[in-house]
């Protein structure tokens, strides 16, 4: 039988975190929502979670692993499903092999979207994409130690995101297009970085939890509030997913809520976005 790894605060030192992915808008989240901890922040260069972790990550030197190195490239995945299968299952395979407390986050893209209420931890995955099927897959490879996330479209101050994108076209364009028949929650990676805290902090069951923001809208809501909130002088054309022709289909709703007692709540998703905006200095 594998012996419990020791409590950190009860050993009397601060908790030795690992952060995969760290370059991302999520693991910089998690960088500055545990930064009172001990944490060793790894971009790609740092490990790429493709190959297993090396002789520098020392089981006995880490409390714990929040996994947030992932393939996000939705369409690029049907081109490269093998690369994408590499990095969200082989990757979450090597995050686990630590045997340590694991974070690891997965998608509303496990779901078909033929429902129209939200769906729960019950609901039965059904994904539509090769990047569906490797996170779900991905999923199954976290074991028993893991807190697995499924959240929906995040956005922050960094990375590649829809704010982002949306701020430079729309400071490029007087209107632009944007998809107005698929539906979620859009989730502020600051906010679903202090939940993850929480998970953690109230050692909260392992398993998988839904974590997203409240409220839910479409794609073209979304830009028309953040054209509204950062004050860009740009109008939203309403189109279908269909005129948008993407490689890899979506579902066209995707709202997450949970159904576990205790999960932890985010706020609104309008209020995430003003939060961003603030951070972003806009």
């Amino acid at each position: 039988m594998e012996l419990e790894h020791p409590d950190p605060v009860r050993a009397g030192r601060r908790r030795r975190v690992l952060i995969t992915g760290a370059g991302g808008q999520l693991g910089h989240a998690l960088a500055q929502e545990f930064a009172d901890d001990d944490v060793l922040a790894l971009s790609r260069e740092g490990w790429d979670v493709t190959a297993p972790p090396g002789d520098t990550l020392s089981r006995g030197d880490l409390d714990l692993v929040l996994h947030t190195a992932a393939w996000t490239d939705v369409d690029g995945a049907e081109a490269d499903p093998q690369g994408a299968a590499a990095v969200n299952i082989a990757g979450t395979a090597h995050a686990a092999a630590l045997r340590l407390p694991l974070v690891t986050f997965s998608t509303d893209y496990v779901f078909d979207g033929r429902k129209r209420t939200p769906y729960v931890e019950s609901d039965g995955p059904n994904p539509m994409s090769a990047y569906g099927r490797t996170k779900l897959h991905g999923e199954a490879t976290a074991g028993p130690r893991a807190w697995i996330v499924r959240t929906s479209w995040l956005f922050g101050p960094n990375g590649h995101n829809f704010v982002r994108t949306m701020l430079r076209l729309g400071s490029e364009h007087d209107e632009v297009d944007v998809v107005d028949d698929q539906r979620g929650s859009p989730t502020y990676v600051g906010h679903l970085a202090g939940a993850v805290r929480r998970l953690v902090d109230d050692d909260l069951p392992k398993g998988l939890w839904h974590i997203a923001a409240g409220g839910d809208c479409t794609w073209a809501d979304l830009a028309e509030a953040i054209f509204e909130d950062a004050s860009v002088d740009c109008t939203v054309r309403r189109i279908t997913t269909a005129e948008l022709a993407r490689r890899a289909p979506r579902p066209a709703y995707s709202v997450l809520r949970s159904e576990r007692a205790g999960a932890p709540q985010l706020p609104h998703w309008r209020d995430g976005l003003r939060a961003c905006l603030a951070e972003m200095g806009r």
